[in-house]
């Protein structure tokens, strides 16, 4: 890592833990910076801000207390989940006083280039793939960010001879300053985290971000496929590298003629590739493109993508039993992953489905679900979306008590030829504490099926 003298004495304040808040703190502290931590979390339940302290941090736990701004800090480094609308952020802005998040820290510090990764859907299985086909081709790349360990952490890790792949949420995008990745991609863009972001606007701005400091002698690389997208391209000062899951683009990555292309090569037959799905094809597409700009061999390219089956919980391949296909998309967390999920399969789907009831109804899945031959539901939303189940003309639908009561009732409905796919259209949070829980639970069904 390069040790910078920008923090030494600085009065700098960190809000909210988790694990960036307590990586980014030790940082600082090493630094040299004069660092207070503050958190929510009482300071008896809070083994992290106790872990600080043993450093010598100056810690504040149990509230965010406003007046504390009023103590001379230089900077804030914010926990991306605390929203802008934070009573402590907006007098930090009120203040002039710059907020950052701690993927700003990281590049600072980092000897080793960025291959950034940002969009609405796709990220986490892109980067997975990228990080793959880096270290098939011997690139010496290290994960990090939302799907591997704090940014900040594997920065002080890296050498010259790393490329650090990392998955950048808007969140954490709103926080950075001079952060410039060698290559960044935007995958999509679609309606999210509106309780966060206000407007559309905003968010769409927030993942412009990833290519707002970035030059000639960087990458771009975007989805040619859509028109907000392509606004934000047009706007990048990077070299630009469009990739289009339906358009011959003749540059690029793109499909022609059933091979996925990078400018005038063959990479690979589309129907080599492992991994399920037509909205994958969008994932792999700008993975090629991030690994031909690092200098991946083709060969190498094509072991990942013969090989990938998927990210844990994100449409992952689990096991096939009496000629029945199961799938764990558990990560489906909203209607749109649903929908995508449906449509990577042309085999006909049972579909288990349900969680948390956050006051939506299920029409928008009604037109997905018709090519579903059977609905088993669980948790809070299991009568809204059997009502959808019954709009769109699925004959067979029954209702478990959970996940796990799910899997023996969706393999008694199936028959050799047919796909088992856990993908909720809900959060989990109404039975699982995480989606990452519930998709267990139902790998282990699976098993003991």
């Amino acid at each position: 890592m390069f040790t910078i003298d920008t923090y030494q004495h600085k009065k700098i304040l960190v809000l909210g833990l988790a694990k960036s808040g307590v990586t980014a703190a030790a940082l600082l502290h090493k630094l040299g910076a004069f660092v207070t931590v503050n958190d929510f979390k009482p300071l008896s339940e809070n083994t992290e801000a106790q872990g600080l302290l043993e450093q010598g941090i100056t810690v504040i736990c149990g509230s965010h207390p406003v007046e504390l701004m009023e103590e001379g800090f230089e900077l804030v480094v914010k926990n991306p989940g605390i929203p802008y609308s934070n009573p402590m952020v907006k007098r930090a802005f009120e203040k002039n006083i710059p907020v950052i998040t701690e993927v700003e820290l990281a590049y600072q510090i980092s000897e080793a280039p960025f291959i950034a990764i940002t969009g609405t859907n796709g990220k986490t299985t892109t980067t997975t793939l990228i990080f793959e086909m880096l270290k098939e081709g011997a690139k010496h790349p290290l994960i990090a960010g939302n799907i591997g360990t704090v940014a900040s952490g594997v920065a002080q890790e890296a050498t010259k001879e790393n490329t650090i792949v990392i998955e950048l949420s808007s969140f954490q995008l709103m926080g950075i300053d001079t952060f410039k990745p060698r290559i960044g991609v935007l995958t999509n863009l679609y309606e999210a985290h509106l309780d966060y972001h206000e407007t559309k606007a905003e968010y769409n701005q927030a993942k412009a971000n990833i290519t707002k400091n970035q030059d000639q002698d960087d990458y771009f690389i975007y989805n040619a496929d859509q028109e907000e997208v392509e606004e934000i391209a047009r706007k990048t000062k990077a070299t630009l590298v469009p990739f289009s899951a339906v358009k011959d683009l003749g540059r690029g990555a793109y499909v022609r003629d059933r091979w996925l292309m990078y400018g005038d090569e063959r990479i690979i037959r589309r129907d080599e590739v492992a991994l399920p799905g037509a909205h994958n094809l969008e994932n792999i597409l700008s993975a090629i493109a991030s690994a031909k700009l690092s200098g991946v061999a083709n060969d190498a390219i094509r072991i990942v993508l013969k090989t990938f089956t998927g990210v844990r919980h994100r449409l992952q391949f689990v096991a096939e039993k009496s000629g029945r296909k199961i799938y764990n998309d558990s990560k489906a967390t909203n209607i749109l992953a649903t929908t995508k999920a449906l449509e990577a399969f042309d085999a006909p789907v049972i579909l288990l489905a349900g969680g948390l009831d956050r006051g939506n109804e299920f029409d928008e899945l009604i037109l997905a679900l018709k090519k579903v031959k059977a609905l088993v539901t669980f948790g809070q939303t299991a009568g809204k979306i059997e009502e959808a189940g019954i709009k769109a003309g699925i004959k067979t639908i029954v209702r478990a008590d959970n996940v796990e009561g799910a899997v023996p009732k969706a393999y008694q409905l199936s028959e050799p030829g047919d796909v088992i796919l856990l993908s909720p259209a809900c959060a989990s949070w109404d039975q699982y504490k995480t989606f990452e829980v519930r998709g267990d639970m139902f790998i282990e069904a699976v098993h003991k099926l």
